[in-house]
């Protein structure tokens, strides 16, 4: 009898440390959520995690705390989400450095497909290949043209080696067989002032941040760098047209430490797909130039893999080495 109730004593414990979980689950989220953005305040990665965190917050009834973790070409902030706790509190803002450093970065302490889980795709956004306002070049064609004549006379501009601004070029130049003088800066604000004052000619920059010296006639865009046009400047065409399958625009998601529980996952899924459903959201990130991106996480996954393949070659072609 004594052996008995020690038995259904055990029983009970175990019945009751398993529930644990299911519960914290089914009141999820009942503390403030971390999100962890790899980069410093007032950039693209940033300012969309303001936007969708506030989303957040409002729907799940629990603020959304944005962290700016910048540093080692955001490998600080993304080793510190993998190395969270797996409890749905600590998400990741995701973006394509977290594809280009599975190869620009040799050793890494982390692999990160294998050590995060996926919530979902938000928006991708393409990058503007800009010219100085006085170019000879004023289409892409003629850029090829001007380029194969003049090799190595084109100084191209990048926010830094082995950021996805530096490998949109390398990539054009990869397809066209074309070849370029790469001058990196420290950001894409340098970059952008010594394109404006003609001390560099070309810069493939992210939208958001060239958009309004486009706008301003301080510089020309010759083309974007998404398949086709986009909504934010459908006046300006896809590189594309002019060099086909060429596509190398910028896109952001959000991850959870690996062994996050799936109802947590599924949740904040719904989340994220119910915002970019959203008119007033839609117009918002339409101001970024973005593109909704939605779905599920293995949708958002598989494009993750199909861009760190891509970006790997890019990488081995250009010799680019982190900084």
């Amino acid at each position: 009898m004594r052996l008995l109730k020690k038995l259904v004593s055990c029983i009970v414990l175990v019945c009751g440390a398993l529930a644990l979980p299911a519960s914290a689950q089914s009141d999820y989220p009942n503390k403030p959520i971390r999100w962890i953005v790899p980069y410093a305040p007032g950039g693209t990665t940033d300012i969309l995690a303001r936007i969708m965190g506030q989303w957040l917050s409002q729907r799940l009834g629990q603020s959304v705390v944005i962290e700016n973790r910048a540093g080692g070409g955001n490998n600080i902030g993304t080793e510190l989400a993998v190395r969270a706790p797996a409890d749905g509190y600590t998400i990741l803002l995701v973006n394509p450095a977290n594809a280009i450093n599975a190869t620009l970065y040799p050793k890494l302490p982390f692999v990160f497909l294998d050590d995060m889980t996926p919530i979902g795709g938000i928006i991708r956004v393409p990058n503007v290949m800009t010219v100085t306002r006085n170019f000879p070049a004023k289409t892409v064609e003629e850029f090829i043209d001007y380029a194969k004549k003049n090799p190595d006379k084109i100084n191209m501009a990048s926010s830094g080696a082995g950021t996805s601004v530096h490998l949109s070029g390398e990539l054009f130049k990869f397809m066209t067989g074309i070849s370029m003088k790469h001058i990196p800066y420290k950001g894409a604000g340098p970059a952008t002032v010594d394109l404006i004052s003609g001390q560099v000619d070309v810069l493939f920059d992210n939208m958001p941040s060239i958009i309004t010296h486009i706008r301003a006639g301080s510089v020309r865009p010759l083309g974007v760098t998404s398949a086709q046009r986009s909504p934010a400047m459908p006046e300006v065409p896809a590189v594309a047209d002019t060099v086909p399958g060429y596509e190398a625009s910028a896109w952001f998601g959000a991850a959870a430490p690996k062994g996050t529980p799936a109802a947590v996952i599924a949740r904040l899924n719904r989340e994220f797909n119910a915002a970019l459903a959203d008119p007033a959201m839609k117009a918002k990130l339409a101001d970024l130039g973005g593109v909704p991106m939605g779905g599920t996480p293995e949708q958002f996954w598989a494009i993750h893999r199909m861009e760190t393949e891509k970006w790997a070659k890019i990488v081995q072609f250009s010799g680019a080495k982190p900084e």
